[in-house]
């Protein structure tokens, strides 16, 4: 049955309803929002997604027909992805009669703003957290402001506006969940299941009806780009100009789901960081920091796995722990569906084992038995940035002599892609798992990498840091006091 094709993008902004016929590809929520609606609250500062200026709330459906509201960054996020999802400002968090909301009060009476520029995406950001969590600890407001930058006010008085912000009012009187049960009947009264196609040739995109619409839509057009979070794609646009004619995924349930079988994690390619970590962490702990580490909350709420794994970046956060623990991916290319590992994905720098019109629909991560030792270690120029030097991910099973019965080591920024170390594994193999064993296996890091020197790191620093985890690794997992699963973090 031929699908239906609606010409017009509709989402909520604020109270309003918005029809828009006329949406350039390119066109980013945070530029519309202040030159096309003069809303000047939300503000522009990175223009990539890492300093929270420009933070409002998007709340979309959830595949069981309940409503999130989350934080994300207006500047990388396309206008064309917001379709059927309910864009909240914040000129509309204070009161219609001018009062203020329980967390503007707080930020006010607690001086969490001088200059005040960066003040509006704190807001946003600790309103998303209130109603989520109306007393939350220190590292919940931690954690909600990882992607909220302030160069002048300190973050201790903003800080102390989060702890206090259920002393001014109680989130079941709040708009935005008290009238919950109305915008939910709203959001779906939007939901025609008709595909939006908006614009011509290059000037083209596309929402997809379903996931069958868009294994059709991809087919057709392989060369369109998929965009599910943007906090890549963004980037493109924003930084480096470029043109793009996207296919916007974000709202596809049938991307969404998460389950757990027979030993293993099972996830859609449209699961976000956010979406994806509490079950992860669950299963395999040593994965919960590592996402947690992935830019601020904003990113984590746009951003997914299978896009990181899609973008086939050789520094991609996710893939070499996913390596390391033999997860798999499954393609699709129309109605036809392979199974392949992900280490097999990635072939050289840029180029991945997809085919035209083929994208990446689902992961499979199988969880490490108890007495399995899986760790991963991430080293950067700063431990608060999110930009990866090095990325080390070790599996390891010993068996009942102590010997080494099965090792998985992967590296991210080592190579052009997120290769296994091969050569130091089969070193390691069948040998005690002692500290000579250890030295001598990481003598054959050279036989596996030749890393580059950027801006991030030196060649010879990445090498050396390569054998440091391994060893790290070697020590953590005999020490009496070492957890099965860890998950570390390091500053170069």
């Amino acid at each position: 049955m031929p699908v239906e094709i609606r010409s017009e993008l509709r989402f909520i902004l604020n109270g309003r309803d918005v029809a828009l016929r006329d949406v350039a590809p390119d066109h980013t929520l945070l530029d519309w929002l202040r030159l096309s609606r003069l809303l000047k609250g939300t503000k522009e500062g990175c223009a990539e997604g890492d300093c929270g200026a420009c933070t409002v709330l998007v709340g979309r459906l959830t595949p069981s027909g309940g409503l999130v509201y989350e934080g994300v960054n207006a500047c990388i996020r396309f206008l064309g992805s917001l379709d059927g999802c309910h864009v909240v400002t914040v000129e509309h968090v204070a009161a219609s009669d001018g009062h203020l909301h329980p967390v503007q009060q707080a930020m006010v009476d607690y001086h969490g703003s001088q200059c005040g520029f960066c003040t509006p995406g704190f807001v946003m950001s600790l309103y998303a957290l209130w109603m989520q969590s109306p007393n939350p600890s220190d590292q919940e407001i931690e954690t909600a402001l990882q992607g909220n930058l302030c160069r002048c006010t300190g973050y201790e008085p903003i800080l102390r506006a989060a702890r206090a912000i259920s002393s001014y009012g109680n989130t079941d009187k709040d708009p935005l969940l008290a009238e919950r049960a109305t915008m939910i009947a709203r959001l779906k009264a939007l939901r025609d299941g008709a595909r939006v196609e908006i614009g011509e040739g290059k000037n083209r995109w596309i929402v997809p009806a379903d996931l069958d619409d868009f294994a059709a839509v991809l087919e057709a057009s392989p060369t369109a780009t998929v965009v599910a979070g943007s906090t890549d794609v963004g980037l493109w646009v924003t930084k480096h100009m470029r043109a793009i004619t996207p296919v916007f995924i974000a709202g596809l349930d049938e991307l969404k789901s998460i389950s757990v079988q027979d030993g293993v994690v099972s996830f859609g390619a449209g699961v976000t960081y956010s979406e994806a970590i509490a079950t992860l962490s669950h299963h395999i702990p040593a994965l919960g920091p590592l996402i947690t580490r992935i830019g601020g909350q904003q990113v984590r709420n746009m951003g997914t796995i299978g896009g990181n794994i899609a973008n086939g970046s050789p520094i991609g956060d996710t893939p070499p722990a996913l390596i390391a623990l033999d997860a798999s991916l499954t393609l699709r290319k129309g109605a036809a569906r392979r199974t392949i590992r992900l280490e097999d994905y990635f072939i050289a720098y840029g180029k991945q084992d997809r085919q035209p019109g083929e994208f990446v629909e689902a992961v499979q991560v199988p969880i490490p038995a108890a007495a399995e030792k899986f760790a991963v270690y991430k080293v950067t120029k700063r431990r608060d940035e999110d930009i990866t030097a090095t990325l080390g991910a070790f599996r390891l099973v010993l068996a009942a002599d102590g010997t080494v019965a099965e090792i998985r080591i992967a590296y991210g920024g080592m190579a052009a892609t997120p290769k296994r170390a091969a050569a130091v594994e089969a070193a390691l193999l069948g040998k005690p798992w002692t500290e000579a064993t250890v030295g001598a296996a990481m003598e054959k890091y050279a036989e596996d990498f030749s890393p580059l020197t950027d801006m991030r790191a030196t060649a010879d620093y990445r090498a050396l840091v390569a054998k440091n985890l391994l060893l790290r690794f070697y020590m953590e997992t005999t020490s009496s006091e070492a957890p099965v699963q860890v998950s570390r973090y390091e500053a170069a």
